[in-house]
């Protein structure tokens, strides 16, 4: 990550992750698809598994945040050569995502289904829903442990490992979809099982990885690796980025429950193209992965100029895939929705979201790449006030007043492409003060402090 063309090797770390993402995202389709087509409650099993995404993200966003936390360090140890350093980091690192995957677990599981009331979920949703949700959680430690260790696979150049664990309990989980919803007749249940074991799997393959390996990240059982030093760094990159990620959350939670006002047949409409969009979330999300990444290795190294060449680079290629992808879905957008549905209001529904987000959707991506260079700086603070005010808070703001006023999905929706063209430009403000100011401290190459 700190020699050589840059392009072919974010390309390289990049697509592995892509593939994985796609991947998850196929076996989470899987879930939608699969009770959407033989599972005995049609349009509301679509709608319960497609409309506790929001909420769900809300709850696990300061852990993941927190993975970011995990990234960043482990990439500095690892371009530094701090062997001590690293081991800390990936102890502490898989003990947080084992002991925080028990506590939102339990939060989950009690707060699953009055909250999803408090949205306003149809009633033959509710129950439904919120039964997806409770078994979800219980698998919580090993989505988390998962996280955890991927996060350190990344920081250290390895995607393709995660790539064939998520092939392994992907495959595990579409095969027990089927099983459960077709065979024992589950349904919403059934598919929620399913995921939690093909969680359980992931984590446990990803574990053997780190404790085999011969490398600086290896796992060690036998002695305690947890520092509280190391897990303070971690918190001081990542909770700014959780919450960030849970002020996303909430907002996305207040445009679902606005959506939930339109109906069980709008909710399955809007969960399909949710997963759908998820497509091209994912493809430009890897790309952010590797500005955190490549901007951690090189600002351990102290190259600064290598970091700007390293944005430069990671935005030209996220705006490539965000609009090719983006409007790929859209011009074949009604026969990807009837992969879901069969509902023809549902597939309408769909489409509308459809037409404002995936054509729009690479000023997501710019956003979330100017926001990991942020992080991988180690800056996460400035990026979560950012994002609170430019993008959580209009969206709010949005929803109370013009949307109250026009009450229509395609205005509802518009509040996304306009959120992230207004903060992805501050944050490309932020990047260029806070480049300076590092310059200005500690020189155009080395004097980086790595602790």
């Amino acid at each position: 990550m700190t020699h050589g063309t840059l392009v072919p090797k974010i390309l390289l770390f990049a697509v592995p992750l892509l593939f994985s993402s796609m991947l998850q995202l196929m076996f989470n389709a899987a879930d939608i698809v699969v009770v959407g087509r033989f599972g005995r409650n049609g349009a509301a099993s679509v709608a319960a598994v497609g409309s506790t995404g929001a909420l769900i993200n809300l709850i696990v966003a300061l852990f993941v945040g927190i993975s970011v936390g995990v990234n960043v360090l482990a990439a500095r140890y690892y371009a530094s050569a701090q062997v001590r350093s690293m081991s800390e980091t990936v102890g502490t690192a898989v003990m947080v995502g084992f002991f925080g995957g028990i506590i939102i677990g339990v939060v989950g599981i009690v707060i699953a289904e009055p909250v999803l009331g408090m949205m306003g979920t149809p009633d033959d949703v509710l129950p439904l829903a919120a039964s997806y949700m409770r078994i979800y959680f219980a698998g919580a430690p090993a989505l988390l442990v998962y996280n955890m260790g991927s996060a350190i696979l990344r920081a250290v150049g390895d995607t393709r490992r995660p790539l064939l664990f998520l092939i392994i309990s992907g495959v595990v989980n579409v095969a027990l979809n089927m099983f459960f919803v077709m065979a024992l007749d589950m349904d919403v249940s059934g598919v929620a099982v399913a995921t939690v074991i093909s969680e359980i799997i992931s984590a446990l393959l990803i574990l053997m990885c780190l404790v085999r390996t011969d490398e600086s990240y290896r796992l060690i059982l036998k002695r305690s690796s947890f520092s509280f030093k190391k897990l303070a760094m971690m918190l001081k990159v990542g909770v700014p980025a959780g919450l960030q990620g849970m002020i996303f959350s909430f907002s996305n939670v207040l445009i679902q429950s606005s959506v939930n006002s339109f109906g069980s047949v709008a909710m399955a409409g809007n969960a399909a193209a949710v997963n759908l969009e998820g497509f091209v979330y994912m493809a430009m999300n890897s790309i952010y992965q590797a500005s955190v990444s490549f901007t951690g290795q090189n600002y351990g190294a102290g190259d600064l100029k290598r970091v700007n060449r390293v944005l430069a680079d990671c935005l030209a290629i996220v705006a490539v895939v965000g609009l090719v992808m983006g409007n790929a879905f859209y011009f074949f957008g009604d026969k990807l929705l009837s992969l879901y549905t069969d509902d023809v209001q549902a597939m309408e529904y769909g489409m509308k979201r459809i037409a404002v987000i995936c054509t729009l959707y690479f000023l997501c991506g710019t956003m979330d790449t100017v926001c990991g260079s942020l992080r991988g700086l180690g800056w996460s603070f400035v990026p979560m006030i950012v994002s609170l005010i430019g993008a959580c808070g209009f969206r709010i703001v949005w929803i109370y007043t013009y949307f109250a006023k026009h009450h229509d999905l395609t205005v509802l929706y518009m509040s996304y492409p306009i959120s992230w063209a207004v903060t992805g430009t501050v944050h490309f403000i932020c990047y260029l003060l806070i480049m300076r100011h590092i310059k200005k401290r500690h020189g155009e190459k080395g004097g980086v402090s790595h602790d």
